[in-house]
């Protein structure tokens, strides 16, 4: 049976309580100090919204645990990819990884400045063959070693929820993984597929202290939960995490996936939580679509002749440049900067 982790926190104690979630997820037992161990941090926005990235007390937390238990610094690779509405420097700069990496001696690896090369995976994969026909190429440093995920709790418009398994779509696929949204479920299977071939542990560490409803992964609307969990199965953590946030699991479909293929466990029933008791948790989230999101989908799913212009012809720059401006420069500062202050 998979265990999740679900502890309550506060801004007094978050340090300290991500040490005790580190402890109770018996994370010393499953990698070595002798791995080398991945920090997969979440860049949704180069600026700082709650919820939206990888938060700087959850990065904290983990660090701070694995350097007190003798974990190597040198051994430890924080990573993050850019996409085509972020940049990764000024997101590790704007999210306050950087002082935190400095401070406990550990160097920022960008993935946009390391190797990728080709990779063929021993699982038979649904949908990334379809979309990159030419080949699907991935991080050299991603190989070989474990990897912890920094997910938050929250919704996106293109998922439902987004956790673990979607944190892995930043590191293994290029920036151009916006064109993976018409196969996003099954993307993210196949994902988890690959995790399972090149890593040999696969731990996650959600913060949930402020969560995001609405229409994520970034114009959402931030609630103060104080919850975080952990768990070594990432199928199992983002189930808890949509059943807290009020989904039903299995119903998101790829968890559902997930959950059919044995990759990990979606329902619910079958996990065991250690901790809190969230048996009548239920944040009552809803999920919607963000200007950029709706007409994403609309256009490729709807309109494929406007999708083949618009997407993958240098009319495209015009899209990002829509998207950039309309997040960065009318709503952050119009309506973010309010909700942030609250």
């Amino acid at each position: 049976m998979s265990k999740v982790v679900v502890l309550k926190t506060d801004p007094k104690t978050v340090l300290k309580d991500y040490y005790e979630l580190m402890e109770r997820s018996g994370f010393e037992k499953l990698v070595s100090k002798k791995q080398d161990i991945l920090l997969k941090l979440n860049l949704s926005w180069s600026l700082y919204y709650p919820a939206c990235s990888t938060e700087p007390w959850q990065l904290e937390g983990v660090v701070k645990y694995l350097i007190d238990k003798g974990y190597d610094p040198k051994k430890i690779y924080p990573v993050e990819n850019k996409t085509v509405v972020t940049d990764v420097w000024k997101g590790a700069k704007g999210n306050k990884w950087l002082p935190i990496l400095k401070k406990y001696g550990l160097k920022f690896y960008p993935l946009t400045e390391e190797k990728w090369k080709k990779y063929k995976p021993k699982h038979k994969l649904s949908a990334i063959p379809k979309l990159y026909p030419e080949g699907h190429l991935i991080p050299e440093i991603m190989k070989g070693k474990s990897i912890i995920h920094f997910p938050t709790v929250k919704t996106h418009g293109h998922t439902k929820m987004t956790g673990s398994l979607k944190n892995a779509f930043g590191g293994l696929i290029t920036e151009r993984r916006h064109h993976s949204h018409k196969m996003i479920h099954e993307v993210l299977v196949d994902l988890l597929k690959i995790q399972k071939e090149i890593h040999p542990v696969i731990f996650t560490v959600m913060d949930g202290t402020v969560c995001g409803d609405g229409a994520g992964p970034r114009t959402m609307e931030p609630r103060i939960k104080d919850y975080i969990l952990a768990s070594d199965d990432p199928v199992a953590i983002d189930a808890v995490s949509a059943k807290m946030m009020g989904f039903e699991p299995l119903k998101i479909k790829f968890i559902r996936l997930a959950n059919d293929q044995k990759l990990g466990v979606g329902n619910f029933k079958n996990i065991k939580i250690i901790g809190e008791d969230i048996s009548k948790v239920n944040f009552r989230f809803r999920t919607k679509k963000s200007l950029v999101v709706f007409f994403d989908q609309v256009l490729r799913t709807k309109y494929p002749v406007l999708e083949s212009l618009l997407f993958h012809t240098p009319l495209f720059k015009m899209c990002i440049f829509a998207s950039s401006f309309y997040h960065d420069y009318f709503w952050y500062p119009v309506v973010g900067k309010k909700k942030i202050k609250k």
